[in-house]
């Protein structure tokens, strides 16, 4: 077999059109009754042409020597391939219904990108300096086919495969039929030349997903569908799975090629349609598979954006996590619904992604066993892991795994909610005990979900997510945000902070959106949902007596189902849990009181929220200061205050400056500072 197959056909097509050349020639020299013009030739001269053209006598299209000759270099070829060499213009005209007419043409087009002497050869049979490549009256010409024959001009129009599989382009479409000048494009010559690099117009949405081994199982679905034979997948995404690394690896496992491309970096300007014909021709080329998503994108620019990717010429398997709708393509898509991959899964994909890496027996898949991450993002995530301890100059530790984690969350929730670094711990809770085993048992369950759900099989029924769902109910103060983020640290993860009042729009529908656009975020995100003031929108549904009530009733119904359906997890903060709905309650995992301190927690939160760093006066009485029933958050809002008061005396902090913290603190509450319960530090409270 020879190595360079594929270039000895092309270069022998190439010699077979050069002889169908010098026959042109040579019929223009001889039908010319103006050959004698000094004007002929102006730009190539006569012993010009016969140097180009020394050495051969021109035969006509159709002489039995071409016949030959073309019938050995197609034998030659089917040999090659036989042995397993790629013979590209073979394998191009199978890919794309090329037939031996479409090939001549292709190879008229083709020539002066291959050899410049056709370049001038073709300007002198248009006897016009300007016309350097091939036009459609002179490509039938060489073919030896009649330029009015309506069947051959057909292969030629836009429909034809030439020009559909965007092998062939039209120039000067102003002129006449027979004289628009043919051109391929570059990647087309590149590709039979022996180039395998990607369409540069291609460059700004290509992505590489890498197959790592054991993504089959994440693949199957995929692979059964394409051995069906089905020209068009639709791979639903559910959060955490990775429609693009199934693609992939069913595509490996099957030995095709794959044009995945990134449809989030299309710009502005970019036109949906000429990056989906730019795209199919390379997957032909490849022999290979359009894979592109997020759908939602094309969707955003209307229905004529999908059905430009949907009915390409070619296998194509698109992504997204909305529903398919039929109106999308004339084919009937294979619609597969692609899973996360599951956790001791995600474990090997940790294990293998720090190997090299010294880990100090840290077992990398354990300590990230919760969160949701696709195939392609652990491994992004264990880089980050990676890159973070360079520049820390400290060995991979549980938390630069998590970090890497969460670097995998995208940023679009951030427009929606105020994100949180969690920076404090169990010991910073000053709770009862039933609360912090709320509180613990929340955190378990929310680092065991993938065991109890997929391993033990728990899954709950009726549509229900995989996520968790808590409310904190109590008075304001008592620590509920803090302890969501003791939970979020606990775990690892980032918090977010949505405050729902801002949610409501009192116009009709616009609440619902404002929802689902929160939710749509989150799934996405490795992250723990604080929703604050929760009652703002899910109090108890009222009898319609109007309008408004209706809405509302519609608003919070919505949030119910919403809320079932959601994968993360969700806390839920109330100061009024007796005004939420009994049906909304049914439905969370957890519900959690968070009572006002007692005297002896009250006592404990004076002396954490003074701190050992500022300086105390001998008289600070701590007992005392636990008489007055304060939450936890007012009297931090104490302990700020009096600092302030001591900083400007320039001495440390007093019983003086306490008191009229707290007098200050009771003026805000709308609370009476009585004599009884200020003792003797009333006045001076007072002053």
């Amino acid at each position: 077999m020879s190595p360079d197959a594929s270039a000895a056909h092309l270069l022998g097509r190439m010699a077979v059109l050069e002889a169908r050349v010098r026959h042109a020639v040579f019929v223009r020299r001889a039908d010319d009754p103006g050959a004698d013009d000094p004007f002929r030739g102006l730009y190539l001269t006569e012993e010009h042409v016969d140097r180009i053209l020394e050495g051969t006598v021109p035969l006509p299209p159709s002489d039995p020597q071409i016949g030959t000759f073309l019938a050995d270099l197609e034998a030659r070829a089917d040999a090659d391939e036989a042995a397993g060499a790629d013979v590209r213009l073979r394998r191009l005209a199978r890919s794309f219904g090329l037939d031996a007419v479409d090939v001549e043409l292709l190879m008229a087009a083709l020539a002066p990108d291959i050899d410049s002497r056709f370049e001038r050869l073709y300007g002198y049979l248009h006897d016009d300096v300007t016309r350097r490549r091939a036009t459609i009256g002179l490509a039938l010409e060489l073919c030896g086919i009649v330029p009015a024959s309506a069947p051959a001009r057909q292969k030629l129009n836009r429909r034809g495969p030439l020009v559909a599989g965007g092998l062939l382009a039209f120039d000067d479409l102003d002129r006449p039929y027979l004289t628009r000048s043919l051109q391929v494009p570059d990647r087309v010559a590149a590709h039979l030349l022996g180039s395998d690099q990607f369409d540069p117009d291609l460059s700004e949405l290509l992505v590489d997903v890498p197959v790592e081994p054991g993504d089959e199982g994440e693949g199957a679905a995929v692979t059964r569908a394409l051995r069906s034979g089905a020209e068009l997948c639709f791979l639903r995404e559910k959060p955490g799975s990775s429609g693009r690394a199934a693609a992939v690896a069913a595509l490996d496992a099957l030995g095709g090629a794959a044009v995945v491309l990134d449809l989030a970096r299309l710009g502005p300007d970019d036109d949906p349609a000429a990056m989906g014909r730019t795209a199919a021709r390379e997957a032909r080329l490849r022999g290979g598979v359009v894979v592109a998503g997020p759908l939602e994108v094309l969707i955003e620019r209307g229905a004529t954006a999908v059905r430009a990717f949907a009915e390409l010429p070619v296998t194509v398997m698109l992504i997204g996590r909305c529903s398919w709708d039929p109106a999308w393509s004339r084919d009937v898509p294979v619609l597969v619904e692609v899973r996360p991959p599951s956790a001791p899964r995600r474990a090997e994909l940790w294990r293998a992604s720090m190997d090299g890496h010294d880990l100090d027996g840290l077992d990398a898949g354990e300590v990230t066993r919760h969160f949701r991450l696709t195939p392609d993002q652990v491994l992004r995530a264990a880089r980050a892991a990676h890159l973070q301890s360079v520049v820390d100059d400290a060995g991979i530790t549980a938390d630069s795994l998590r970090a890497g984690a969460r670097a995998q969350n995208a940023a679009g929730l951030e427009i929606l909610a105020r994100r949180v670094q969690p920076a404090v711990a169990w010991e910073d809770l000053v709770l009862p005990g039933s609360t912090l085993a709320g509180l613990r048992e929340l955190a378990a369950r929310a680092r065991n979900r993938d065991r109890v759900i997929d391993e033990w099989a728990m899954r709950p029924g009726g549509g229900r997510g995989r996520g968790i769902t808590a409310l904190f109910a109590g008075d304001s103060g008592t620590g509920k945000t803090m302890s969501t983020e003791v939970i979020a640290g606990e775990l690892g993860l980032d918090l977010y902070a949505i405050n729902l009042a801002t949610v409501v729009d009192k116009y009709v529908g616009e609440t619902e959106k404002n929802l689902e656009r929160i939710f749509s975020e989150a799934d996405g995100i490795n992250g723990v949902l604080l929703f604050d003031e929760a009652d703002a929108i899910f109090g108890k549904r009222s009898e319609v007596r109007d309008a408004h009530d209706r809405y509302a009733n519609m608003e919070t119904a919505y949030l119910l189902q919403r809320m079932e359906s959601f994968d993360g997890l969700a806390i839920l903060s109330t100061n009024l849990r007796a005004n939420l709905d009994d049906a909304f309650a049914r439905r969370l995992d957890a519900v959690i009181d968070f009572p006002m301190p007692d005297p002896g927690q009250r006592r404990h939160l004076w002396d954490r929220c003074l701190g050992s760093a500022l300086p105390r006066h001998d008289d600070v009485d701590l007992d005392f200061a636990a008489r007055f029933e304060l939450s936890g958050g007012n009297i931090r809002s104490i302990a700020i205050t009096a600092a302030y008061l001591a900083a400007e005396a320039q001495r440390p902090v007093a019983m003086a400056d306490l008191m009229r913290a707290t007098q200050r603190e009771y003026r805000k509450l709308g609370r009476l500072c009585v004599e009884s319960e200020f003792g003797s530090w009333f006045r001076l409270a007072m002053s």
